[in-house]
């Protein structure tokens, strides 16, 4: 009779254990299954990443190919033997290519660019001292007709193609002149084609050495000498010289001129020869912009007689000192009216337009 309790007993202890282990199966199967009320099962999805995620944002897009398949990701400067063929990848589907500037003005026959389905190739042949510079790629985001250039994806490198006989980097412009501006740095672009040698700054007249002390003046192999706060004591002729395993070579000179006139829409300014003119008379009327020295103007006339009466329209430009080395472009157009007659008489509005933005001036003619 006991042993029939006993066996009672164990049995009901293993069933009450089995229960329990059950219990916790289930709750664990719950949540690793992620069965929500209703018994669903929910599958968990992923978002599928984009192209530029892909890729991974920071990370350079730009290779170069080197021997039997080999690739090598660019960052930040590359140095290569001038003469040997390069060729670059960057990867995507749409991607756009940046270049030293000497191979697109002469258009260069020796690069060509080619879009393949997961990259863009570009290959330069025969490269020389002169394509030293920054080549970049970046991928293009299209909306339709509508394309911009995704600032995530934008890669770059500064190569540097070495030449033992041209330590600078090529100028078909021997004598160059250099703006300088109080509100912004001067560079004087002596760039090398190999960053180990050393380059220094030299002043023609009085001769001598400018010392670099890296605050003032500094340094870069891939822009030149930089004047942080230019002033008109900078002013001068300079060149500079590059020493590599005791081989010196002396750059193009360069003329530094300090500017007077900020940045800024045209200064304009407009006078007739004479305010009142009898009939018969000649009559000019000039319109004169002081500016900055590289800074083109674009004159656009309206006047009284205009597409009935015939004139002559001159336009020219010169550099002109003010104060201490002060240097200012001085431009200027001419409207000439021969013979004037009674339809010459009125208003006369000279337009003045540069990159930075339009001024308006007029004049009034009037008759005896």
């Amino acid at each position: 009779m006991k042993l029939w309790v006993v066996l009672t007993l164990v049995l009901l202890w293993e069933e009450v254990q089995y229960g329990h282990s059950q219990q916790i199966k289930r709750r664990k199967e719950a949540g690793e299954n992620r069965i929500r009320p209703g018994n669903k099962r929910v599958k968990v999805r992923f978002p599928k990443l984009k192209e530029k995620e892909a890729v991974g944002k920071g990370q350079s897009l730009l290779t170069q190919v080197l021997d039997k398949g080999r690739f090598l990701r660019l960052v930040d400067s590359l140095t290569l033997t001038a003469g040997k063929d390069l060729e670059l990848r960057c990867k995507g589907t749409r991607i756009e290519w940046a270049y030293p500037s000497y191979l697109s003005t002469y258009k260069d026959s020796r690069l060509s660019i080619s879009q393949q389905d997961k990259y863009s190739q570009l290959i330069l042949t025969s490269p020389s001292a002169a394509d030293t510079g920054e080549y970049s790629c970046w991928a293009v985001l299209c909306d339709g007709a509508e394309c911009e250039k995704d600032t995530d994806r934008v890669s770059a490198a500064y190569i540097y193609f070495t030449d033992k006989e041209q330590l600078f980097v090529p100028s078909p412009i021997h004598f160059e002149i250099v703006f300088m501006r109080p509100e912004k740095p001067a560079i004087i672009p002596c760039r090398v084609t190999s960053p180990q040698a050393k380059v220094s700054l030299h002043r023609e007249v009085p001769p001598e050495e400018v010392s670099i002390d890296g605050t003032q003046f500094f340094y870069s192999p891939a822009k030149g000498f930089i004047i942080h706060q230019p002033s008109p004591e900078h002013k001068g002729v300079f060149y500079c010289k590059a020493v590599l395993k005791d081989k010196p070579q002396i750059s193009n000179k360069y003329q530094l001129l300090y500017v007077e006139v900020p940045s800024g829409p045209p200064s304009a300014t407009i006078e007739a020869s004479s305010t009142v003119v009898r009939g018969g008379d000649n009559l000019n009327v000039t319109c004169t912009v002081l500016g900055e020295p590289e800074q083109h103007v674009n004159f656009t006339w309206t006047y009284p007689g205009q597409g009935m009466r015939p004139v002559s329209i001159y336009e020219a430009w010169r550099l002109i000192n003010r104060g201490v080395s002060h240097t200012t472009r001085i431009s200027q157009s001419v409207i000439t009216v021969e013979d004037a007659e009674t339809i010459d008489y009125g208003k006369y509005i000279c337009r003045t337009k540069n990159t930075h933005g339009e001024t308006v001036v007029t004049a009034n003619v009037d008759s005896y």
